[in-house]
Formats: C-alpha cells, structure tokens, sequence
C-alpha cells in the first residue's frame, strides 16, 4: 500500500502545481495520450518474462453442458456491429503508428503478466474516486493493448449502468447489454459484441434501469463471469466511480484485481484514500495516474454526473 499511497500524494502534488492555462485543441490530444500510465504498484518477487497463455477452448461445441461457453461459438453467433471508434481517445486505433500512448498501454499490460506470474489474475476492474478520471478511457485502451497478443481473448464489459460511456468511445450500439441480460431478459449471445480486432469481444451497459445497484449485487452476474472467466484470457470491466455509489465495490468483489485510477492535476489525495478504504475488500492492483486534461471531447465525459455528487465534489472534477 506504500507505492499507493506515493502514487496518490504525488497527484495531490500535481494538482496543486498545475498550470490554469488554456490548451488548443491540437495540444489537448497530445496531453490525452502522452504518460497515461504513470504508476502501477506491481507486487514484489515478480519475475522479468511473461508467458501468454491462451484461453483453452474445447473443440466439441454441443458434447459439454449448458453452462460451458466456448469461444469459437460465441464469436460466431454474438453481434456484429458497424462499429465508428473515437479514433482521438482510442490510441491503437490512431492513425499515427508512433502514438506515444500505444507504448505507455504496452508497458501496463507488461506489468499486469508480470503480476499474473505470480498470483491469479484475470479478471480487472477498473475504477476511481470520482467521475471524469479517466477509468473509461483506460479500459478500452487498455482491453486493444492486451488483444494485440497472438491469440489472445479479451472480453470489455461496461458495468457502470448508471453513466455508462464505453459504447461512445467503441462507436458501437449501446444495447442489448449487461442490465438487460441481468434481468434475464437475453442471454449471452444477445449482448455480446464483436470488435473489429480479432478476440476481443464487448459488452456494453444496456438499458437504463431504476435500481442498478440490485442488479450489480444479484448472483446472476456472479454466475456469468464464472462461465466466460475459463474462455477468456482476459477480462476488463469499467465500473463507477467508488465514492458515489456502492457498484465498483460490490463489482471488485467479483474480480482477481482492481485498477485505480486517479487524475494527476485534478483529484485531491485524500480523495483517492478515501475511496481505496471504499474497494477494502477488492484486490487493489496499482494506481493508474492519469495526466490527462480537461477538453471538449473527454472532459464532457461525466457532465451532468448522475452519481448524485455534492457540490464540493463536483468543484473537484
């Protein structure tokens, strides 16, 4: 928890030394891709290689249970979107090879193998003290970085019923989706997207619901991870915001690991250990430090936040 308590003091120390000068748009997207990860406490004792393990699939479909998915029969019977991608914020998605983002994605998904040669890990949340953070930007930047591996399977899952946006930066429908197949009204093939980069596949929030924290907490989400957890190799849900709502703890309950992610030049310190005493009972893998600024284009993100923040929350965003 040292490393994280560095991390999270050396953003308080940003913000207070950040520049209120206004950027051109042009300089904005620079800010966006550039030292995206800054710190991610990885364990101790790990060792220097990591060893891709591809997902193991079954090759008889119908042989096995009900309960067993297999890959090849979801990416052949799942949606397949015309999908209009953020080619701004989706950093492998650029045009420009040298993207200096698509590096910093590369040295964080290094670290999470590195991490998994020691303990298991599969399943990430991704999560932060409160909206505006970065979280969504880094999970979807974060789930291309990991499916450009040789045979790797990623599955992106937007968990935050209540604001969700990954959809926006993926171009892709918003529903069907997680609420939907929470309350039983699809299954999995329904929900299920196919991205435009082989393996990985995407479900989004889905409808909006009036009570999205029971929806969150029913054994029925519980019992979908366990099933795709054995197809994929990875696993990467964006949750809300810890400190508004109860969902990212409820949701790190359900996963190997937690991602926090905090904005270097905006969230206070105390903030952030606040909400790491909210995810207590998660796994809180490291700290994301996020040094991206306010634009058009990403800092209207959370406007008009429906987390119910009070007002000197909001002053903070």
């Amino acid at each position: 928890m040292s490393r994280i308590h560095e991390a999270l003091k050396r953003a308080e120390q940003e913000r207070t030394a950040s520049q209120t000068a206004q950027k051109t748009d042009e300089q904005v997207e620079r800010i966006v891709v550039s030292n995206v990860i800054e710190a991610v406490a990885p364990p101790s004792n790990i060792s220097t290689t990591s060893i891709l393990q591809p997902a193991i699939v079954p090759q008889s479909k119908r042989e096995l249970s009900p309960d067993v998915l297999q890959f090849d029969e979801i990416w052949a019977n799942c949606s397949r979107p015309q999908l209009k991608p953020n080619l701004n914020l989706l950093v492998f998605s650029n045009s420009n090879p040298f993207h200096p983002g698509t590096e910093q994605f590369r040295t964080l998904r290094s670290r999470l193998y590195r991490m998994r040669d020691t303990q298991p890990l599969r399943t990430i949340l991704v999560s932060s003290a409160i909206p505006a953070e970065g979280k969504t930007l880094i999970a979807a930047n974060l789930a291309h970085a990991m499916v450009r591996q040789q045979g790797c399977r990623v599955l992106l899952i937007d968990a935050d019923l209540r604001s969700p946006r990954l959809h926006t930066l993926l171009g892709a429908p918003a529903t069907p989706g997680m609420a939907d197949y929470l309350q039983s009204s699809c299954d999995e093939f329904d929900v299920i997207q196919r991205g435009h980069e082989q393996g990985l596949c995407f479900i989004p929030a889905g409808n909006h619901v009036a009570h999205p924290s029971e929806l969150i907490s029913s054994n029925r989400l519980k019992q979908f991870l366990e099933r795709v957890k054995p197809v994929f190799d990875w696993i990467i849900i964006d949750s809300p915001p810890a400190l508004p709502v109860a969902d990212a703890s409820v949701l790190g309950g359900l996963c190997d690991g937690v991602l926090f992610v905090v904005r270097a030049n905006s969230t206070p310190s105390e903030t952030s250990q606040k909400a790491c005493k909210e995810l207590r009972d998660a796994h809180i893998l490291g700290v994301v430090l996020n040094t991206v600024e306010e634009a058009a284009e990403y800092g209207s993100y959370y406007s008009n936040s429906p987390y119910g923040l009070g007002s000197s929350q909001k002053s903070q965003k």
